[in-house]
């Protein structure tokens, strides 16, 4: 997660699609010359193929167990209960768009950078019943989801693809509709979405990795913006953290000792009607837990110094916001850091005259005493005995106090 990268190939190794296994083979040679190919290389190969070789593993046990329903219950079957579970799903999300009322919403966000992200959603509400039958093959939907207005292309790492929007668009649906529904795309089938092209959200990608936009960040970072951009829009709760916080830091490939390490923060989640937010904990689209202190301290050279809830950076209102969290790590060894956050130039929203959360901040210091500050999204060659103290972000508030 170089902070600097202005296209996809300074990102890494850029593997094109290609066959994992062939012929009931796994070609992990040619994957190994893969991954050490390039001006970036992987730092770690065999950790690579340690993970891939899991999901290869994953994925041969979930065809086991798809072909033992099969066995036991028969095709026909099988796929009759799939597509049940997706009818379900969908016709569950229509009840749930019937009840709000027909009209548009809209919501409008900002990148530390300034770069505007913005959603129109209409919702329409069905004749004849709330559960009348659509076609979507017709163009005939529920609910229209609009991004038209958002920033053209990132000029950094912060660009996202249709996929990752799909992704937030399911994630936030899931939400409204409150009810205890398996997570499938079920939940798409009354819903159109409507990305500009050539956008930060759905760039366009030529042949030649030099030419592509850098993605690395719109996976962790503008997807986090995205969900708070449709909770907001859909008034559901003030502004959780709105970042992963990313911390990267290790060495290079060139070095016989070199490893990489990757941890993602907490922080303040945004209240809602009739609840507070929770403090220092992972919110929406994140999918990350944190690794523990003694295997973190086991494994790398690094200490940590202090972890702890961030007192009072929630937003204040009748429902406050949750806090953030402050983590001090000290360094035992040369490393180069990365990080790659948001909501530093500006707190996550408040809602309903709720005050929004205090925007994070990060900084260094040095092994002399020595304070500098950390953007955002930064660099830095950390020497032995220096510190980085990251403070995230406090979830917005809910009502007047």
């Amino acid at each position: 997660m170089p902070p600097d990268a202005h296209c996809l190939a300074e990102e890494g190794v850029v593997i094109f699609p290609m066959k994992l296994v062939e012929g009931g083979q796994v070609r992990w040679e040619e994957m190994r010359r893969v991954l050490t190919s390039g001006p970036f290389p992987t730092r770690n190969v065999e950790e690579n193929l340690a993970d891939l070789a899991a999901a290869l593993a994953a994925n041969r046990r979930g065809e086991q167990a798809v072909l033992g329903l099969v066995h036991e219950h028969g095709q026909e079957k099988v796929q009759r209960q799939m597509q049940a579970v997706l009818d379900y799903s969908a016709q569950r999300m229509r009840a749930r768009l019937a009840q709000l009322p027909e009209g548009n919403l809209e919501a409008e966000e900002h990148l530390d950078d300034g770069t505007k992200l913005k959603v129109n959603i209409h919702n329409f509400q069905p004749r004849g019943g709330p559960l009348s039958t659509f076609n979507r093959a017709a163009n005939r939907f529920q609910l229209s989801i609009d991004f038209s207005g958002s920033a053209p292309v990132h000029p950094g790492n912060l660009n996202g693809t249709e996929a990752i929007v799909q992704s937030v668009v399911v994630y936030v649906l899931r939400v409204l509709l409150n009810e205890n529904v398996p997570l499938n795309e079920g939940l798409l089938e009354p819903v159109r979405i409507r990305i500009p092209e050539n956008s930060i959200l759905k760039p366009d990608f030529p042949p030649d990795p030099w030419q592509c936009p850098a993605v690395v960040g719109g996976n962790v970072e503008l997807s986090q913006r995205l969900t708070g951009l449709l909770l907001k829009a859909f008034g559901i709760a003030a502004g959780s953290q709105g970042t992963m916080n990313n911390v990267l830091f290790g060495k290079s490939s060139a070095t016989p000792d070199a490893f990489g390490y990757y941890e993602t923060l907490g922080g303040g989640g945004g209240a809602g009607e009739g609840f507070a937010g929770t403090s220092a904990v992972q919110q929406h689209m994140t999918n990350t837990r944190i690794t523990d202190p003694e295997i973190l301290e086991h494994r790398y050279p690094v200490r940590l110094r202090r972890f702890e809830i961030r007192r009072g950076s929630g937003g204040a209102g009748q429902w406050p916001g949750g806090d953030g969290l402050r983590r001090e790590l000290e360094f035992l060894a040369q490393v180069e850091l990365s990080v790659l956050t948001q909501h530093r130039n500006q707190g996550p929203y408040g809602m309903m005259g709720g005050e929004p959360g205090q925007p994070g901040r990060q900084w260094l210091i040095r092994a002399d005493g020595r304070i500098e500050p950390l953007a955002g999204i930064a660099g830095a060659t950390l020497l032995v005995g220096d510190k980085l103290v990251i403070e995230t972000p406090g979830g917005g508030g809910w009502g007047t106090k």
